[in-house]
């Protein structure tokens, strides 16, 4: 897998860049003074973290931790990437990854994932690597409870490192898998950035080793070629093995110890270079255009050279980023409520770039094209904070929420999960990036704080915004290249942005949520499930409530509640309303307070809470850590209760919406070509799934959207809550009784409507024709009918998996078709019981009929013989190592008795998954392909236009 940094995933999207959102934290900041702190003492590692170094300079990391229990996250840390390859190896480091997986000293060809399969991990989701430009990473997540097997996970690891066989039969078949990956990145946006690279990374060895390579390299190097990669790049030296989980140390230790000492040491190694991005006087303006980039994007990029943290002052320092960084992402966020938004989404931040550099990056994504409005708008919000600063109110809540990001940390952090702490020690071995433990940092969040003034948070801005090591990126539709601003032009706009500005006006509100308390009702009847901890409560008024208190987390509560209906008891001419009504009723806030005035109210307070309407039922989705609980109920009572209309919001996201949808039409991706008529298909051609066009949005009628979202959530009697979570239930009972008992309800229950929406019977094909890049995507469909039961959803899970492991050997392995293959069923028993069976790839459109027909004699070999008993291991194998760990998760739990009481099923279902298991057979499997595979069958393809 090939891996970019997030300021590139940002460049080369073609879709919207929003703001980041505001998180909701809170607490009181320690009056200890950090006067009294020597700053320029270095930052304290984690005692917790065992580092050492291997004779041979091979580096390790090993770190004991419980959750998940009996399991551990190991990674092997190769300081070599894409940046290193010479000019005949581009690719090759990314290539090199592949191989590890393809045959090492001992385990010969694919048996390293056919072993690992066997015990549980899977390939693609669990086992894995990635490539970028300066590092590989290979990632192994496995049990600890089995001896053999934890062991065998280091002998892997080893292999990685110096065991690769890369044999050339192996090379070439591995050709044509990453060749295909590359493949899967071609489009506007690689296009747009091969322009744009070079002038961004001002010529630097980066701009000219993306890790993904060429496909000239690819398609001709020599084995050999390869093989003197390995050998100067994975050495001890540059290598580093971590592990965390729960495991003895020692032991650990001693078992790195006794095969990572093996690796020889390189006599006279390579030179390792340590490659920069000079810096440039000028600044750099790249306009590009695509025809299939559908909207215009604009980045300014101001480069400044690396800041590294060593010592406490650096640590302060980066809070004080922290702070910068959220405020003015706040204020950015605000001007998408305006009635008339200067843009579509914008983003101003702070962050680590690449190389030895940081930037400070604006992003703004025009509205109409207007290339001008958008971007003076989000500098404008830059230069408003040169000018007159931040205030400190808002200051005040960025240290809220930052400390209570952090304060959540700290209570959970004998709940923290292994995969939460290893990429801290990649980042510490590849970029001396510091680490220290959530205890040290806590405490010094509390002393240094408050000693954190307004006018040091504003003066970072000088910091940031500079004329110099500027670079700015237009990325536009081709179709609009004629209107574009020049480049002198846009120069002026960020030359001249801030005039005429005035300070920004906090506007906050202090009014009680509710202004009248609600008069509840108690609990009538209560049940008891022991088996799985969970308690039923029937309230005097109807609301039922679902309570399962646990200590996964400390800091958690999840919460979740339905009613049946939604959309579907609407008639079309109410349609767009109504699939709206839940979107425009939040952002009108509730109560007194607006969606602006609430987001600040709830700043230090963790807690979220979002009304739905979707088509079958409509409800709530939240959390809150058990500090916050009662304002969590306030904000479900206020939803339910006091929806606020507010028009100019809404006007302005409809607007922003309408300009979206034009950009889509003017210049539709083949994706989203492809997307829309696979939903149009399997929809049936129903006017409810077609696809959203602008016109539609002048159909809704905003007083209309909040009378059905009012009568959507006007009877509480007909819902069900669900509590998961750090909770006991005397302590949570009185607020039920409040709140949820306050609800106006009735004794009247609905239900949906079947819309009667079915995929299509019989057979259908479909080709679209869209993109210039010879890519193709495939989609083959089976729907029908099913008996509703635990043993069905076993016996389609079952199916997918045991195909999908198939079509991996077949298309991806020994044809070398594709990169990933997906085969997978859903299910659903309402609006009627129904499943669709998905199997998805993207391939070359020369292998398109190829590799149908290869899938359908492994579909047809099912129906004939069933699954291999090996094949049927590994799902058995897969399926109870993930129930281990979902049985330890509060959303695992939330969704799973949501859906078991959503569809009348019982609750303790996920007790018998043995039983189930069980009954997958060779037998059943040839049963459930013969019955599953049936003769509703949709092939739906994505081709390039064809060639006039």
């Amino acid at each position: 897998m090939v891996r970019f940094p997030l300021f590139l995933s940002l460049l080369v999207s073609a879709t919207f860049v929003w703001a980041q959102p505001v998180p909701k934290p809170k607490t009181s900041a320690s009056k200890a003074s950090s006067s009294a702190l020597n700053l320029n003492l270095p930052i304290p590692v984690d005692p917790a973290v065992k580092v050492g170094k291997l004779p041979n300079g091979l580096t390790y990391y090993i770190r004991k931790n419980v959750e998940p229990k009996n399991r551990a996250e190991l990674r092997l840390v190769i300081r070599a990437g894409s940046v290193l390859e010479t000019d005949n190896q581009q690719g090759l480091a990314h290539f090199m990854e592949h191989m590890e997986f393809n045959g090492t000293k001992n385990f010969p060809k694919n048996e390293l994932v056919n072993f690992l399969q066997t015990a549980g991990v899977r390939f693609g989701a669990d086992l894995n690597a990635y490539t970028g430009f300066d590092e590989t990473v290979y990632q192994l997540p496995v049990p600890t409870d089995s001896v053999k097997l934890f062991r065998e996970a280091f002998q892997i690891l080893e292999d990685w490192a110096h065991n690769a066989t890369i044999d050339p039969t192996e090379v070439d078949k591995e050709r044509g898998v990453v060749l295909e990956e590359r493949r899967l990145g071609r489009g506007a946006g690689q296009r747009m950035r091969d322009q744009y690279f070079p002038a961004l990374l001002n010529n630097s060895q980066y701009s000219k080793r993306l890790p993904i390579g060429t496909e000239q390299v690819l398609t001709t190097f020599r084995p050999e070629t390869l093989r003197e990669f390995y050998k100067d790049w994975y050495r001890p030296d540059l290598m580093a093995v971590i592990a965390v989980g729960d495991f003895d140390t020692k032991e650990v230790e001693g078992i790195i110890r006794e095969k990572f000492s093996r690796i020889p040491v390189v006599k006279n190694p390579k030179p390792r270079t340590e490659y920069e991005i000079p810096a440039h006087k000028d600044t750099k303006v790249v306009i590009v255009t695509d025809p299939e980039q559908p909207n215009t994007v604009i980045q300014v990029i101001y480069k400044r050279p690396e800041i590294k943290e060593k010592n406490l002052n650096d640590l302060r320092e980066g809070i004080k980023r922290g702070f910068f960084n959220t405020m003015l992402g706040n204020r950015i966020q605000e001007l998408t409520q305006r009635s008339d938004p200067p843009f579509l989404g914008g983003y101003s931040n702070y962050s680590d770039f690449l190389g030895n550099l940081d930037a400070f990056t604006s992003i703004a994504v025009a509205k109409e094209g207007n290339v001008e409005k958008a971007i003076r708008a989000v500098l404008d919000e830059n230069a408003r904070v040169k000018q007159f600063g931040f205030t400190a109110t808002e200051l005040a809540r960025a240290k809220q929420e930052f400390m209570t990001n952090v304060e959540q940390a700290y209570s959970e952090r004998n709940k923290t999960r292994s995969a939460n702490y290893v990429n801290e020690y990649v980042q510490n071995f590849t970029d001396k990036e510091p680490y220290t433990s959530i205890e040290f940092y806590y405490d010094f969040l509390k002393k240094v704080q408050d000693g954190i003034k307004l006018d040091e948070v504003n003066t970072l801005v000088d910091l940031f915004i500079h004329n110099d090591n500027r670079a700015v990126i237009v990325m536009a539709p081709e179709k609009d290249k004629a209107k574009l601003p020049t480049k002198e032009q846009i120069l002026t706009y960020i030359d001249e942005s801030g005039k005429g500005l005035t300070a920004y006006e906090d506007k906050t509100l202090s009014s009680p949520l509710i202004a009248k308390m609600p008069t509840g009702s108690p609990v009538v009847d209560a049940k008891k499930i022991n088996d799985i901890n969970v308690t039923e409560w029937k309230l005097k008024n109807g609301v039922r409530v679902i309570l399962k208190p646990t200590d996964f987390k400390n800091d958690q509560i999840l919460f979740s509640a339905n009613s049946l209906g939604g959309t579907s008891l609407y008639d079309f001419k109410d349609f767009q309303s109504a699939r709206f009504s839940s979107t425009l009723a939040a952002m009108g806030g509730t109560g007194e307070y607006s969606q602006i005035q609430l987001g600040k109210f709830l700043s230090g307070k963790q807690v979220s809470v979002y009304p739905y309407v979707g088509e079958l039922s409509e409800g709530i989705n939240g959390s809150a850590a058990p500090k916050d609980l009662e304002t969590a109920f306030q904000l479900i009572y206020s939803y339910f209760t006091q929806p606020r209309k507010d028009a100019d919001v809404v006007k302005g996201f409809l607007s922003n919406q309408r300009s979206g949808l034009q950009n889509q039409i003017n210049t539709p991706t083949p994706a989203k070509v492809f997307q829309d008529t696979v939903a149009v298909t399997l929809g049936n051609n129903n006017p409810r799934r077609q696809p959203l066009k602008p016109d539609d949005l002048d159909k809704i009628d905003l007083d209309r959207a909040l009378k059905i979202y009012e009568e959507r959530f006007a009877n509480g009697g007909d819902f069900t809550f669900f509590f998961v979570g750090n909770f006991k239930e005397e302590q949570l009972k009185p607020l039920v009784e409040k709140y949820l008992g306050g609800l106006p309800a009735s004794d009247k229950t609905e239900k949906f409507k079947d819309l009667e929406i079915r995929a299509p019977k019989g057979q259908l094909s479909k080709t679209v024709y869209r993109g210039l890049d010879p890519k193709a995507s495939v989609q083959l469909v089976y729907s029908g009918d099913i008996t509703w039961s635990p043993e069905t959803a076993t016996q389609l899970d079952a199916l997918g998996e045991v195909l999908e492991i198939k079509l991996l050997e077949k298309l991806r392995e020994e044809e070398g078709g594709v990169y990933g293959v997906g085969a997978s069923a859903a299910y659903a028993k309402y609006p009627v019981p129904r499943y669709t069976f998905r199997i998805n790839f993207g391939c070359s459109p020369d292998n398109v009929e190829k590799l149908i027909a290869k899938t359908q004699e492994l579909i047809n070999d099912l129906k004939q013989k069933g699954a291999l008993p090996a094949d049927i291991a590994k799902f058995k194998a897969e399926t109870r190592r993930e129930t281990e760990v979902q049985l330890k998760d509060n959303q695992f739990w939330l969704g799973y008795l949501q859906n078991q009481y959503y569809n009348g099923d019982a609750p303790d279902e996920v007790l018998h998954e043995k039983e189930q298991l069980d009954k997958v057979t060779v037998e059943s499997t040839k049963a459930a392909a013969n019955q599953y595979f049936g003769s509703n069958y949709i092939r739906l393809v994505l081709m390039p236009e064809k060639k006039q």
